[in-house]
């Protein structure tokens, strides 16, 4: 079976990459279509083909408005492009679109499949809901990866049950392969003290406001805050308390994998969220990690890999790092469940098996 697996924006590059070779040792034959943006020192071939066919400008610093700008404007001319390409494909499998009231109108005439990482947007610009509920009406199949996010698909987004599959996130462990290096603004931590590290975009439905909350009374430990901002953060900055560390940017994947091998516990205080690469990064990792009950996270949770407080609620979070922080047994236990968790439900070759049932199911 010829599978296209498209993210034109390179929107999720270590989920793209494990999920390709993963279909590739299922006997498919996969095709990457991305762009060159976004995968670092990520070999080009690893028993597929990636195809760097979109956003192929992209001036200005990642995130910037320079490159926003340049890559939505590209965007149209590629996804044209891209249709006559698909037709060398038996299904198509999108990971992202960004412009979704435009996209739909520009999809390849070839049975599709869209996995919903965000089940809708969170931070919707006009027109953009709708045109997100046009494209899974568009789409074969619908791929979420929790129980949760189909009952939205369904709920909110009023998609076709018969058509909306359940498929976990796999784990996210390319980054343990990556020699670290501490970024400097980490550096001179003293090694014997515990780190609790929350890393991603920084977004205000991250809830890092409540995590300072809870972070007040800590000793004996440092927490890590590492992430572009996409929010202002500067009062946070000024008020956070003691034992707080910074790095707002964006970080290599050598710094990435510094972050996450250096870290204690791996912290998610989110107020909404469906599923999270960051928390498939931890499991990868091996690390115990505090969430907060939404969305998916519970699900995970579920298999032992992790410890879950209410959210918007920093005198459980507080408590629950306290608590982890004095009890090296405690870690250890949730560090096994990670790893069971990695290598069972998380695993990508029974993920890939999952997913070609679905192309199965709908290719021509």
């Amino acid at each position: 079976m010829r599978i296209d697996v498209v993210d034109p924006a390179a929107y999720t590059p270590p989920y793209d990459h494990a999920l390709c070779a993963a279909l590739a040792r299922a006997g498919a034959e996969v095709r990457l279509q991305t762009s060159a943006f976004g995968y670092g020192d990520v070999p080009p071939v690893d028993g597929f083909r990636r195809i760097e066919r979109f956003h192929r400008f992209a001036p200005g610093r990642p995130g910037s408005k320079v490159r926003t700008l340049a890559r939505a404007a590209q965007h149209p001319v590629d996804m044209l492009r891209y249709r006559r390409a698909a037709r060398a494909a038996d299904v198509v499998h999108f990971q992202w679109l960004a412009l979704q009231q435009l996209d739909v109108h520009l999809l390849p005439d070839r049975p599709l499949v869209l996995t919903a990482h965000d089940v809708l947007p969170r931070e919707p610009r006009p027109g953009q809901l709708a045109g997100q509920r046009r494209l899974y009406a568009r789409m074969d199949a619908v791929i979420v990866h929790s129980e949760h996010g189909r009952g939205r698909l369904l709920d909110e987004a009023g998609a076709d049950p018969e058509r909306v599959h359940v498929i976990p996130h796999g784990v996210l462990d390319g980054l343990t392969r990556v020699t670290p290096q501490l970024p400097p603004e980490l550096q001179g931590a003293e090694p014997d003290v515990p780190v609790v590290l929350c890393f991603g975009l920084m977004r205000p439905y991250k809830g890092i406001d409540v995590l300072l909350r809870a972070w007040e009374g800590v000793r004996d430990a440092e927490l890590w805050i590492v992430g572009m901002p996409r929010m202002d953060i500067a009062a946070l900055r000024a008020t956070a308390p003691a034992g707080v560390r910074w790095v707002p940017r964006f970080v290599s994947d050598a710094e990435a994998a510094a972050c996450f091998g250096r870290a204690s516990v791996a912290v998610l205080p989110y107020r909404e969220i469906d599923q999270s690469g960051v928390l498939y990064t931890a499991l990868g990792f091996g690390l115990p990690m505090v969430l907060t009950d939404v969305g998916g996270f519970g699900e995970v949770a579920g298999h032992g890999a992790a410890a879950l407080v209410p959210p918007e609620d920093p005198a459980a979070l507080h408590a629950e790092l306290a608590r982890l922080l004095g009890d090296p047994a405690a870690r250890d236990a949730l560090a096994a469940g990670a790893q069971a968790a990695a290598a069972g439900p998380y695993a990508w070759d029974p993920i890939a098996r999952r997913t070609l049932e679905v192309y199965r199911g709908v290719a021509v």
